[in-house]
């Protein structure tokens, strides 16, 4: 989540008009993440997420995306559905961009997840999953292989102002991993994002999963890759915790298991996940408006972890 475009309380009062859900009573930007803008919004009658789509996320994708979420949901799986305004329409225009008011709710996104809460987070995944499989609904991945090595070729030799010879670096790895790709893998709606940040808890259970704007079809074990990457290592990309990372996979197994083929691709596709993250955190560390409330990552981290599943994690 980030701030991009600014809400005056006027506009969304107005915008609120439309809804059953109260007058606004406060309006807050939420600066974690990257992609959309988002506000925590609190209304006399309970409290709501505002989020104007941005950047990556196509309006045209929108009806994807509510259609995964409502099947969730109605699976039984902790996800916020978008709230239809009295006409029973989701999307709407808000400040010049595709809006959403979207339920609330609770739970915190851990920045240190215990082994407990990862082997939740993992299930939760599974169970994600086997509620996804087989539904009709198709998106491509526009950020799979060749969409992360088209945006490493965008950000070209401005890479080497975040690291000296970072572009030379990335741009081999990326050849070496697309030619190991393992494409032939069972393919699924993945989440693509599940990050710690986009996990809420209580606890050690799961209460909440968010952010489904990356959501694709796409090899499923990937995006149990791109969890690992994200919820096994520190901030940095410099630690790694096992107890965590095994937690994850076995959590995941447990309730959805996965193939002998599967087991053995995810290191690769585990470096594939950092490069896809290293690619769009550099174009954003780039390319971020100095205006916009936004908290920024470093994309060395994520080179970090490549490194690290390069020379044996998870082999």
């Amino acid at each position: 989540m980030a701030v991009y475009t600014a809400v005056s309380a006027e506009a969304l009062s107005d915008f609120l008009r439309g809804f059953d859900h109260g007058e606004l009573v406060s309006l807050k930007g939420i600066a974690e993440g990257v992609e959309n803008s988002n506000y925590l919004v609190d209304t006399t009658t309970g409290r709501f997420i505002l989020t104007l789509y941005e950047k990556r996320v196509s309006a045209d994708d929108l009806p994807f995306f509510m259609g995964v979420l409502d099947h969730l949901a109605g699976d039984g799986n902790p996800v916020p559905r978008a709230l239809p305004d009295r006409d029973g329409t989701l999307i709407h225009t808000l400040c010049g961009r595709p809006a959403c008011l979207i339920e609330f709710l609770n739970g915190v996104s851990v920045s240190h997840p215990t082994p407990a809460q990862a082997r939740a987070a993992g299930a939760a995944m599974g169970a994600m999953h086997e509620s996804l499989a087989g539904v009709a609904l198709e998106r491509p991945n526009t950020l799979g292989p060749e969409g992360w090595r088209a945006l490493l070729t965008r950000c070209g030799l401005d890479l080497d102002a975040i690291e000296p010879g970072l572009f030379a670096r990335v741009t081999q790895a990326a050849d070496e991993v697309v030619a190991a790709w393992p494409s032939a893998l069972p393919r699924a709606i993945i989440h693509a994002d599940l990050f710690p940040d986009n996990v809420l808890m209580l606890g050690d259970r799961v209460s909440g999963l968010i952010d489904f704007y990356f959501a694709c079809t796409d090899i499923r074990a990937y995006d149990l890759a791109i969890m690992h990457s994200a919820w096994a290592f520190d901030a940095q990309g410099e630690a790694y915790d096992d107890a965590v990372g095994k937690a994850l996979i076995s959590g995941y197994a447990e309730r959805f298991p996965l193939s002998d083929a599967e087991r053995a691709a995810l290191p690769i596709l585990a470096q594939g996940a950092c490069l896809r993250f290293l690619a769009t955190r550099a174009w954003d560390w780039l390319n971020t408006p100095a205006d916009a409330l936004v908290t920024r990552k470093d994309p060395l981290a994520y080179w970090r972890r490549f490194e690290a599943y390069r020379q044996g994690l998870l082999a």
